[in-house]
């Protein structure tokens, strides 16, 4: 398969293992528009390439991801409002989706801070290693948010109601040791220690392929109902939440004290 050119990726294909690399280290590797739409698509091409058994996602720069590029909702306004939001919960919705729907093995490598949906996406990987000096947030109640990524589903059930309560509710950052301690990410590595982790990733892609794509279905199967679900439901409270007071009076905050700093 030819390798297709992003705007807002690093693809790359090599010894069974495909990198994708979030690759706006200027802007923290926040999730624009041109993200939402070719993150997807790159792992429609894994998931459809036969040299590609295990499918990574990274960070360039210090940060694996900020989250949503909030400048995005500046833009959401005028007669055409709720067109706009339901339209932009379909390509929340479509995003989360491709996650769910992915049948390879799913690694994530987070290389420093995780934020938003870049965290909560992470519960729909099969392995997440992560950087010593990486964070995990979800500050949706501190923007007037709810839940999103399926996570009012997925942390529940991995983290525990309690736990879960902590970090989607009450705003709760959670360090790489704690991520660790309650089961979040698979391990832990130093900067120094990375490359163990990549030949780590590159001897997993020599395993059978369909024996990895077969458990990965069978695991998956009682969930994968109860996800869909998830997802429909948190994008149509997004679509209330995104017109709220609470969310436009944060996002006018967020904007008005980045620019005293500058």
């Amino acid at each position: 398969m030819s390798q297709k050119t992003y705007q807002t990726l690093a693809v790359t294909v090599q010894d069974g293992v495909q990198v994708i690399r979030l690759n706006r280290p200027e802007k923290r590797n926040a999730i624009n528009q041109d993200m939402y739409r070719e993150i997807p698509e790159a792992l429609l091409d894994g998931a459809l390439n036969n040299d590609v058994v295990v499918t990574v996602i990274t960070g360039s720069g210090s940060y694996y991801c900020s989250g949503n590029d909030l400048s995005g909702y500046l833009s959401w306004s005028g007669s055409d409002l709720e067109k706009t939001l339901e339209q932009a919960a379909a390509i929340l919705r479509t995003f989360v989706q491709s996650f769910i729907d992915f049948p390879k093995i799913l690694v994530g490598v987070v290389n420093g801070p995780a934020v938003g949906l870049a965290t909560t996406t992470l519960a729909l990987f099969d392995v997440v290693y992560c950087a010593n000096n990486a964070t995990f947030s979800t500050p949706f109640t501190a923007l007037g948010l709810t839940p999103e990524g399926c996570s009012s589903y997925t942390f529940p059930k991995l983290l525990g109601p309690l736990r879960a309560a902590q970090l989607l509710s009450f705003g709760k950052v959670l360090s790489s040791a704690e991520a660790l301690n309650w089961g979040f990410v698979s391990e832990v590595y130093a900067p120094t220690d990375e490359n163990e982790i990549w030949k780590r990733i590159h001897a997993l892609a020599q395993l059978p392929s369909k024996s990895l794509i077969y458990g990965k279905r069978l695991l998956r199967s009682q969930d994968r109902a109860a996800l869909y679900e998830a997802n429909r439901k948190e994008c149509e409270q997004l679509v209330e939440r995104w017109q709220s007071e609470d969310c436009m009076n944060a996002v006018s905050n967020f904007f008005s004290a980045k620019r005293s700093k500058l």
